[in-house]
């Protein structure tokens, strides 16, 4: 076992403008998942499992942990803290709302530097002003910012090394999502990755590859169909069919085009994993604006036959040059804002007929179903239909009480759809008729990572159960305006609980443990070698349970809501867990009949470090 020496270093030197760097190289992060000192990317690894090998920490001595320390982001600019911190040689990175950037000494709490980017007063952030962590590689630390920039700064001082804009803040572009540092097979070249944010504006989605030294732009692409992508400067390949046959053209539209496909959504705005093996970026795109998926589909026809590709769906790039190679839809023409964003995780599956393992994706989606895919195939799909390249082995109902679809053709990959879209406005109507929908757009999980533990072979999903009254609404763009065309309340589905946090077997679909919150859960989840999973509550609890079983084995009160992401890691020998606490998010905002749940939250924004005592852990 390797002690982090480097940490004396930085102890004897926090009152200097800077402290030493140990470069972290494209070795360390490909090693991400396997080593236990660091925690270099976001998701703990390439595949993105949230799973730790450490097992200092365990079912027997978990109830022991206590703070380290803890660190408060200070001010008036709380609002929800959502971010996973990255932890180096002893130093923890992490983010914090209004675009804000602090490296902490891990042993200490003591505050390196910060940085508080200058935000413009018209941002157009549409769930609050989050940020949802940084990338790391080489000396520099990387993060995206809320008017739409990504922003590198030197890791020993804080100071910004560059500053590149990627899309105008007004009309509705912003980053929330980390970044991510890949490093394509073919060309040998490290790539920083990230996505844009903006759906809810009806601004086009890109996914971007950056040269890490300088930000300098080498490909974007767009994940709305028709719109053509950029490489070293030019335009390249168009994103499927460049006529865009699956986004019809409204002759009605006051601008002479089709508004839906102009403004089309798709925004890749969580971060992406990699597939190492086929050479291949994996992301979930977001939803087609507007919400009303009558402005996306052909006067008098059946909704189903216009899928707005490429949204609501897993991606497979090429990061050479930015081509789409495959792509698997959740929701096509997706009319409730289920999204598709959430963490695509990499794993290996075991089919049970034919005893062969499959390299498999696996995302819980917003809509309520578990998939699992086939990402050999898609990453081999050469940006083919969906319906012509189906991957799909099989998707699961992880929530009660789905009324848009009762499950999926395995042999389409299609959704068997239950009649649930919100009807047309009738001629002179400004808005159509009230369905009842579960889940609401809020979704059956939303961007809080899961995780996945080879040991036990579940995937840990934090979930709620809740509905919404829906209705389609009259809708124009106007550049900078909400571009939703769709009414909703939230309602809650049980009395007893909103948060359900469950376990989940991708082999039988079957859900292995539960575990219930009465507040809305929207924290990611954490695994370890110790049998452990970790997650936070919206009333303010940090929590430990049994992997095994869901045994709830330890909690300790933040004093605000945990709407963050754990993570673990070893420092001279001892094991930390580290996680945000700072209320808000989408659900206080936009969370209808929960308001008055909610509420009852403290506002904070702290960051906050356990482990266990030394006669503790020795036991």
């Amino acid at each position: 076992m390797r002690l982090n020496t480097l940490c004396l270093a930085i102890a004897a030197t926090v009152s200097l403008p800077a402290f030493a760097v140990k470069p972290v190289t494209w070795e360390d992060i490909a090693n991400d998942a396997k080593t236990t000192e660091d925690v270099l990317s976001y998701g703990l690894g390439l595949t993105a499992q949230r799973y730790s090998p450490l097992k200092t920490l365990n079912p027997k001595n978990v109830a022991g942990l206590v703070p380290a320390w803890s660190y408060s982001f200070g001010g008036e600019k709380q609002r929800g803290q959502e971010a996973q911190a990255l932890v180096h040689d002893c130093v923890v990175y992490v983010t914090a709302s209004y675009s804000r950037f602090v490296a902490i000494d891990a042993r200490t709490g003591k505050r390196l530097w910060t940085y508080e980017h200058r935000l413009p007063e018209d941002i157009r952030p549409c769930c609050d002003v989050v940020n949802r962590g940084p990338a790391i590689y080489g000396d520099k630390v990387y993060f995206g910012t809320l008017d739409a920039r990504v922003i590198a700064l030197d890791r020993a001082t804080g100071k910004v090394v560059w500053n590149e804009k990627f899309g105008d803040h007004k009309v509705g572009y912003t980053m929330t999502g980390a970044p991510f540092i890949i490093k394509d097979k073919q060309t040998g070249k490290v790539l920083l990755v990230h996505g844009s944010s903006g759906d809810e504006f009806g601004v086009v989605g890109y996914l971007y590859a950056r040269d890490p030294d300088t930000g300098k732009e080498i490909w974007a692409r767009p994940l709305v169909e028709g719109h053509v992508g950029r490489l070293n400067g030019q335009p390249s390949t168009p994103t499927g069919d460049p006529k865009a046959p699956t986004w019809p053209n409204d002759p009605n539209s006051p601008t002479g085009k089709a508004e839906a496909w102009s403004q089309g959504g798709g925004a890749p705005w969580q971060t992406p994993s990699f597939d190492v093996e086929t050479n291949t970026i994996i992301v979930g795109t977001g939803n087609p604006a507007p919400w009303n998926t009558w402005k996306r589909t052909a006067k008098g026809d059946d909704p189903r036959n216009w899928p707005s590709l490429y949204t609501s769906g897993q991606a497979y790039i090429d990061p050479t040059t930015g081509d789409l190679k495959g792509f698997f839809s959740h929701t096509p023409n997706d009319a409730w804002d289920f999204s598709g964003n959430n963490s695509v995780l990499l794993f290996d599956y075991k089919d049970k007929t034919t005893g062969k393992t499959v390299k498999a994706s696996a995302h819980a989606d917003r809509n309520g179903f578990f998939f699992v895919t086939d990402r050999e195939k898609l990453a081999k799909a050469d940006g083919g239909h969906p319906w012509k390249q189906n991957a799909i082995i099989n998707a699961w109902p992880f929530v009660d009480g789905i009324t848009w679809a009762s499950g999926f053709d395995l042999k389409t990959g299609l959704p068997n759809e239950k009649g649930n879209r919100p009807p047309e406005p009738k001629e002179g109507q400004e808005k159509g008729d009230s369905v009842f929908v579960s889940p609401p757009f809020l979704g059956g999980t939303n961007w809080m990572p899961m995780s996945y533990s080879p040991d036990t072979g579940l995937f840990y999903i934090p979930a709620n159960h809740w509905a919404m009254d829906y209705w389609s609404e009259q809708i124009t763009y106007k550049a900078g305006a909400a571009y939703l065309g769709q009414g909703f309340r939230i309602k809650k589905l049980y009395d007893d609980h909103v948060g359900i946090l469950r376990a989940i077997n991708p082999q039988t679909g079957k859900i292995a443990w539960e575990h219930k919150e009465q507040f809305p859960l929207w924290a990611g989840t954490l695994t370890t070698g110790g049998g452990l999973l970790f997650t936070g509550t919206s009333d303010g609890y940090v929590k430990a349970f049994d992997a095994k079983n869901g045994k709830e084995l330890w909690k300790f009160q933040t004093g605000s809501g945990v709407v963050s992401v754990p993570i673990t890691w070893q420092m001279d020998g001892e094991q930390y867990v580290g996680i945000q606490s700072g209320y808000g998010g989408a659900v206080p905002l936009w969370g209808g009949d929960m308001a008055e749940l909610t509420k009852q939250v403290t506002q904070g924004g702290s960051m906050w470090v356990f482990k266990l005592p030394k006669q503790v852990a020795s036991r």
